[in-house]
Protein backbone atom coordinates (compact mmCIF):
# COMPACT_ATOMS: atom_id res chain seq x y z
CA UNK A 1 0.00 0.00 0.00
CA UNK A 2 1.37 3.49 -0.71
CA UNK A 3 0.97 6.67 0.93
CA UNK A 4 0.98 9.31 -0.73
CA UNK A 5 -0.52 12.46 1.19
CA UNK A 6 0.58 15.14 -1.11
CA UNK A 7 -2.92 14.19 -3.21
CA UNK A 8 -5.33 14.03 0.18
CA UNK A 9 -6.19 10.64 -0.43
CA UNK A 10 -6.06 7.27 0.70
CA UNK A 11 -3.54 6.04 -1.67
CA UNK A 12 -4.41 2.09 -2.42
CA UNK A 13 -3.88 2.81 -5.67
CA UNK A 14 -2.57 0.22 -9.03
CA UNK A 15 -1.14 3.32 -10.15
CA UNK A 16 -0.02 6.89 -10.37
CA UNK A 17 -2.74 7.86 -13.07
CA UNK A 18 -5.85 6.35 -11.22
CA UNK A 19 -4.62 8.00 -7.83
CA UNK A 20 -4.00 11.43 -9.38
CA UNK A 21 -7.77 11.21 -10.99
CA UNK A 22 -9.12 10.65 -8.15
CA UNK A 23 -7.31 13.17 -6.17
CA UNK A 24 -8.09 16.05 -8.90
CA UNK A 25 -12.11 14.34 -8.25
CA UNK A 26 -11.09 14.99 -4.78
CA UNK A 27 -10.22 18.30 -4.75
CA UNK A 28 -13.16 19.45 -7.70
CA UNK A 29 -15.66 18.41 -5.02
CA UNK A 30 -13.89 20.50 -2.15
CA UNK A 31 -13.92 23.43 -4.16
CA UNK A 32 -17.76 22.80 -5.06
CA UNK A 33 -18.66 22.40 -2.03
CA UNK A 34 -16.47 25.83 -0.72
CA UNK A 35 -18.56 27.42 -3.61
CA UNK A 36 -21.44 26.45 -1.67
CA UNK A 37 -20.65 27.97 1.27
CA UNK A 38 -23.21 31.33 2.00
CA UNK A 39 -20.81 34.65 2.42
CA UNK A 40 -22.24 35.01 5.73
CA UNK A 41 -20.97 31.73 7.00
CA UNK A 42 -17.26 32.29 5.56
CA UNK A 43 -17.20 35.82 7.31
CA UNK A 44 -17.95 34.50 10.76
CA UNK A 45 -15.69 31.47 10.03
CA UNK A 46 -13.30 34.64 9.69
CA UNK A 47 -13.58 36.23 12.65
CA UNK A 48 -13.94 33.51 14.78
CA UNK A 49 -10.26 32.50 13.45
CA UNK A 50 -9.31 36.35 14.18
CA UNK A 51 -10.66 36.50 17.25
CA UNK A 52 -8.85 33.03 18.37
CA UNK A 53 -5.35 34.68 16.87
CA UNK A 54 -6.22 38.21 18.65
CA UNK A 55 -6.55 35.81 21.86
CA UNK A 56 -3.75 34.32 21.42
CA UNK A 57 -1.73 37.05 20.62
CA UNK A 58 -2.40 38.66 23.91
CA UNK A 59 -1.85 35.55 25.86
CA UNK A 60 1.81 35.19 24.83
CA UNK A 61 4.70 37.54 25.56
CA UNK A 62 5.68 38.46 21.89
CA UNK A 63 8.62 40.88 21.89
CA UNK A 64 9.24 41.84 17.77
CA UNK A 65 8.66 44.58 15.85
CA UNK A 66 6.16 42.90 13.73
CA UNK A 67 2.98 45.20 13.67
CA UNK A 68 0.72 42.93 15.29
CA UNK A 69 -2.26 45.77 15.82
CA UNK A 70 -2.43 46.40 11.82
CA UNK A 71 -1.65 42.33 10.82
CA UNK A 72 -5.18 41.91 12.94
CA UNK A 73 -6.56 45.58 11.77
CA UNK A 74 -6.34 44.14 7.95
CA UNK A 75 -7.59 40.35 8.71
CA UNK A 76 -10.58 42.03 10.32
CA UNK A 77 -11.42 44.76 7.72
CA UNK A 78 -10.42 42.08 4.59
CA UNK A 79 -12.63 38.86 6.59
CA UNK A 80 -15.89 41.33 5.88
CA UNK A 81 -15.84 43.83 3.38
CA UNK A 82 -14.05 43.09 -0.37
CA UNK A 83 -12.81 46.83 -0.58
CA UNK A 84 -11.50 48.70 2.55
CA UNK A 85 -12.78 52.07 1.29
CA UNK A 86 -16.05 50.46 2.49
CA UNK A 87 -15.21 50.02 5.83
CA UNK A 88 -13.41 53.50 6.13
CA UNK A 89 -16.43 54.83 4.49
CA UNK A 90 -18.63 52.79 7.71
CA UNK A 91 -16.65 54.15 10.42
CA UNK A 92 -16.28 57.91 8.78
CA UNK A 93 -12.77 58.04 8.29
CA UNK A 94 -11.38 58.43 5.13
CA UNK A 95 -10.01 55.86 2.62
CA UNK A 96 -6.15 57.93 2.86
CA UNK A 97 -6.68 57.80 6.62
CA UNK A 98 -7.15 54.01 7.05
CA UNK A 99 -4.41 53.79 4.44
CA UNK A 100 -2.12 55.53 6.40
CA UNK A 101 -2.54 53.14 9.52
CA UNK A 102 -2.86 50.05 7.55
CA UNK A 103 0.83 51.22 5.86
CA UNK A 104 2.21 51.90 9.35
CA UNK A 105 2.31 55.96 8.38
CA UNK A 106 0.16 57.05 11.31
CA UNK A 107 -0.80 56.29 14.49
CA UNK A 108 -4.24 55.09 15.19
CA UNK A 109 -5.90 57.85 17.50
CA UNK A 110 -8.21 56.87 19.80
CA UNK A 111 -10.81 57.88 17.99
CA UNK A 112 -10.24 55.41 15.45
CA UNK A 113 -9.81 52.21 18.36
CA UNK A 114 -12.96 53.51 19.72
CA UNK A 115 -14.96 53.36 16.08
CA UNK A 116 -13.16 50.16 15.94
CA UNK A 117 -14.41 48.56 19.02
CA UNK A 118 -17.92 49.67 18.15
CA UNK A 119 -17.71 48.36 14.73
CA UNK A 120 -16.58 44.79 15.55
CA UNK A 121 -18.97 44.98 19.02
CA UNK A 122 -21.71 44.97 16.41
CA UNK A 123 -20.16 42.43 13.86
CA UNK A 124 -18.98 40.12 16.48
CA UNK A 125 -22.71 40.14 17.98
CA UNK A 126 -24.21 36.89 16.53
CA UNK A 127 -20.71 35.50 16.12
CA UNK A 128 -18.75 34.75 19.29
CA UNK A 129 -18.45 37.26 22.72
CA UNK A 130 -15.91 39.52 21.76
CA UNK A 131 -14.59 41.65 24.73
CA UNK A 132 -14.74 45.58 24.43
CA UNK A 133 -11.19 46.04 25.16
CA UNK A 134 -9.91 43.46 22.21
CA UNK A 135 -8.94 46.14 20.16
CA UNK A 136 -6.55 48.52 22.89
CA UNK A 137 -5.20 45.35 24.05
CA UNK A 138 -3.67 44.12 20.98
CA UNK A 139 -2.51 47.65 20.69
CA UNK A 140 -1.24 48.67 23.89
CA UNK A 141 0.63 45.02 23.86
CA UNK A 142 2.46 46.07 20.80
CA UNK A 143 3.41 49.17 22.18
CA UNK A 144 4.61 47.54 25.12
CA UNK A 145 6.59 45.08 22.81
CA UNK A 146 7.89 47.64 20.49
CA UNK A 147 9.55 49.06 23.82
CA UNK A 148 10.77 45.93 24.98
CA UNK A 149 12.16 44.66 21.68
CA UNK A 150 13.99 47.86 21.04
CA UNK A 151 15.88 48.47 24.31
CA UNK A 152 19.10 48.10 22.53
CA UNK A 153 18.37 51.69 20.74
CA UNK A 154 16.57 53.36 23.80
CA UNK A 155 18.26 52.38 26.91
CA UNK A 156 21.59 53.67 26.40
CA UNK A 157 20.62 57.65 26.04
CA UNK A 158 17.63 57.06 28.84
CA UNK A 159 19.64 55.32 31.36
CA UNK A 160 22.52 58.15 31.07
CA UNK A 161 19.63 60.50 32.34
CA UNK A 162 18.01 58.24 35.01
CA UNK A 163 20.14 57.82 38.66
CA UNK A 164 19.78 56.99 42.23
CA UNK A 165 19.98 59.50 44.85
CA UNK A 166 20.98 58.24 48.39
CA UNK A 167 18.18 57.87 50.19
CA UNK A 168 18.48 58.68 54.28
CA UNK A 169 15.74 56.64 55.17
CA UNK A 170 17.45 53.09 53.50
Amino acid sequence: MIHDFEYGVDSRYKNKKERESDSVALMQARLERMKAIPREQIIRAKLLQLKLKMEAYLKEPVYDNNNHFTDFLEMYIDAIYPQRSKFAEDINVTPVFLSQIINNHREPKEEFILKLMIHSEKMFKNVCEFHKKTWYQVYYQEKISDTMSSQEQWRPGIEKQVKISELSEM
